[in-house]
């Protein structure tokens, strides 16, 4: 988190919060939040989760646009975690900071079950988080945000590609690969049968898994305009991560996860092409963002494991995962 953003929250921010939800002292409990201040709260109306952001980070615009397009999916059958009213009948509370910016607070119904378990992860799994996906691209497909003015950004505008940002001038070699890669998603075509909202970021730590085995997705924040792919992309980007073979993995997951999306929506084989593109972007944006947060040697084990021997693999244009795409297109 900013640490400028860190330094203005303070116990009356909280309280305030708190009195906007109807939230008792002994029923809220403080989350872990990466870019936010994330608390769980009970009321005699069900569980939810409290979110704080900032300004700074997400105007008060952005956040209604992706409140209004979290309702939508909801209100058209998709298993997510709906944005819920403040006492005061607003979907997002605005809370001086006391230096000329906001603190903006957002509820959420909390997501049955918990996080997928080794146990839970096998082909039922796989086709419903396939099927989830696919709901929300057609869904995407008919969606017009309420306001114009809470329109959220195109995948590729500079406010959401922070990598050009966090890639140093002398990093030559790697900035050569990312606008390469840049470049080539930007000539993709963005008609509505490919193109439309996106979650962005729809990796197992953002959905629970309840005891029937379906899926509620949630964390919205990153929500974008952005190619039905790219979703794809992600979610095997992150799944596949640490395997021990990334390929055997994929051919055991793809099939079932496609067959899943293919149930509730139809996408062109031909973008599967792309998926090796995408997942290069995500690659270098993650590898830009864990080197500007952490340094070269993070102390986090993951992000050290991510880390390790990626340079080489971007400056080399070694896949990410080395796969024969075309053999997919039977299942979509």
């Amino acid at each position: 988190m900013d640490p400028k953003i860190a330094s203005r929250f303070n116990e009356n921010i909280l309280k305030t919060a708190m009195r906007h939800y109807n939230i008792a002292d002994e029923s809220i409990t403080a989350l872990d939040g990466f870019e936010s201040f994330i608390y769980r709260f009970e009321r005699t109306d069900g569980r939810f989760i409290l979110r704080i952001g900032h300004s700074e980070r997400r105007s008060p615009e952005l956040i209604h646009g992706e409140v209004d397009w979290i309702n939508f999916l909801a209100e058209g059958g998709a298993s997510v975690a709906r944005a819920i009213l403040s006492e005061n009948g607003n979907l997002v509370e605005a809370i001086p900071d006391g230096y000329g910016a906001e603190f903006l607070c957002t509820a959420f119904t909390h997501a049955p079950g918990g996080p997928i378990s080794r146990a839970q992860t096998n082909n039922s799994v796989y086709r419903n988080y396939g099927r989830l996906l696919g709901r929300m691209h057609a869904l995407a497909k008919t969606y017009q945000v309420s306001n114009p003015a809470w329109k959220r950004y195109n995948w590729d505008s500079p406010e959401n590609n922070t990598a050009e940002k966090q890639i140093p001038a002398n990093e030559t070699t790697i900035l050569e690969k990312y606008h390469a890669t840049l470049n080539h998603l930007r000539k993709l075509p963005r008609d509505a049968d490919g193109f439309g909202m996106i979650h962005q970021d729809a990796h197992p730590g953002n959905f629970f898994v309840d005891e029937q085995l379906d899926l509620t997705l949630f964390d919205f924040d990153d929500c974008v305009y952005g190619h039905f792919i790219y979703d794809i992309a992600m979610v095997l980007f992150y799944t596949a991560n640490g395997e021990a073979d990334p390929a055997a993995y994929t051919a055991r997951f793809m099939p079932v996860f496609l067959e899943g999306y293919r149930e509730e929506n139809r996408l062109d084989p031909f973008w599967l092409a792309e998926l090796p593109h995408f997942m290069k972007l995500r690659e270098i944006d993650l590898f830009a963002a864990i080197r500007f947060s952490f340094g070269e040697d993070p102390d986090d084990p993951w992000c050290a494991r991510y880390l390790s021997g990626r340079r080489e693999r971007i400056e080399n244009d070694v896949p990410y995962i080395d796969f024969d795409w075309n053999s997919l297109a039977k299942y979509l």
